[in-house]
């Protein structure tokens, strides 16, 4: 049976409305959360700042919105807190706002606190630096998205801190934010989010948030790998409220839905899979769920292997892959994190998306992934 419609909702803004908009896609808010790609010949260190190929980066943000996607920027598949410093994630955020009001292209950001020491924060140096993020964010133009936070995590005594806090964000934001709960296997730091290590109790703290401040959350990004919770959670939400699923797992199920209703997708897997993740919601814009799932249930097997724990290396077989398809001329991570895999995943990686027929140029793929495994005496590919 085919999902039915939410009620009326608007979807978030287009930087620019007058720009043309690429093929949009109609039946779901899909946005894609997009990685940055180094610069290879920096002088820099994995603890200095990031020194990213702002052309190439940029350039990759294009290819998704030719495909119709929205792009989630400066998210964790941008290496946030991961390599990505605050001052290049600012540079990133102003830059890719530029891009987008070019094209008409569907933006929201993150707005963190990562300017923040690793520990040791107060309350009010969290809110001051949540503030100061998206002020960025909304300065540029974009949707907020209001990131899931280690020093928040560390700092909260309980529920009632993280309400107190989040409400005060989302009384001055200007339109609707995006809020982000990341569970801990994609990072340890966040253990205990919304107040308690029992996630029906965080779940009951998040919609009491959501149901203090009506017309201030535009949804709710949810990343726990847990689709039974997310289905739980996205049945509560108010009718206006979206479910973006951030399950890497399970998201053909979610995004197909079921009779109560579906989740949108703020997915890092869709940066590698945005042409056929892209093509499979063209699917349901038609009402043909039996071909979605059709089209998108093979690249579970590749996203599952990519988000294979520690999951919080995925990134490596994101930029993997992005290499390997054409769309940057190095495999070089901000942070020196190319090394977090192994070669067998890495070499795995090319194999499974291979098979997906995901690269434009399948010689130019293989020849890369045997460049790389010669380099490191791993063999041909």
């Amino acid at each position: 049976m085919n999902a039915p419609a939410h009620p009326a909702r608007s979807a978030p803004d287009p930087v620019s409305p007058a720009a043309p908009s690429p093929p949009s896609l109609r039946s779901r808010t899909v946005l894609a959360a997009a990685h940055v790609v180094a610069d290879p010949y920096a002088d820099t260190t994995p603890d200095g700042p990031a020194a990213v190929d702002w052309d190439t980066t940029l350039a990759f943000r294009h290819h998704l919105w030719a495909h119709g996607l929205g792009v989630a920027e400066a998210m964790d598949t941008a290496q946030r807190g991961a390599g990505l410093d605050w001052g290049a994630a600012a540079e990133l955020i102003r830059r890719s706002a530029a891009e987008a009001r070019s094209v008409g292209g569907l933006l929201a950001c993150g707005a963190g606190t990562d300017q923040l020491p690793a520990h040791g924060a107060s309350l009010a140096e969290v809110r001051d630096a949540y503030e100061e993020q998206l002020g960025t964010v909304e300065a540029a133009g974009a949707r907020p998205v209001l990131m899931a936070s280690r020093q928040l995590a560390a700092a909260a005594t309980g529920p009632d801190d993280y309400r107190e806090l989040y409400g005060h964000l989302l009384r001055q934001t200007t339109r609707p934010a995006i809020l982000h709960w990341l569970g801990p296997m994609f990072d340890p730091a966040l253990a205990g989010y919304w107040g308690s290590a029992d996630p029906g109790a965080a779940t009951e703290t998040l919609l009491a948030l959501v149901a203090d401040h009506p017309g201030k959350v535009d949804g709710v990004k949810i990343s726990l790998l847990d689709p039974g919770r997310e289905v739980g959670l996205r049945r509560r939400l108010p009718p206006d409220v979206r479910c973006y699923t951030g399950d890497d797992f399970h998201y053909p199920e979610l995004i197909a839905g079921d009779t109560h209703g579906f989740s949108d997708a703020l997915l890092g897997v869709f940066d590698p899979l945005a042409p056929l993740a892209a093509a499979a919601v063209r699917r349901l814009d038609t009402g043909d769920t039996a071909g979605f799932r059709a089209a998108l249930d093979p690249t579970v097997t590749l996203a599952r292997h990519l988000f294979a724990a520690p999951t919080r290396h995925y990134k490596t077989g994101v930029v993997l892959l992005a290499w390997l398809a054409g769309h940057q001329p190095h495999f070089t991570m901000v942070g020196g994190l190319q090394s977090a895999r192994s070669l067998p995943h890495l070499r795995h990686a090319h194999q499974l998306a291979d098979a997906l027929g995901l690269f434009p140029d399948p010689e130019l793929a293989a020849h890369r992934m045997r460049t790389l495994l010669a380099v490191y005496g791993g063999g041909g590919a």
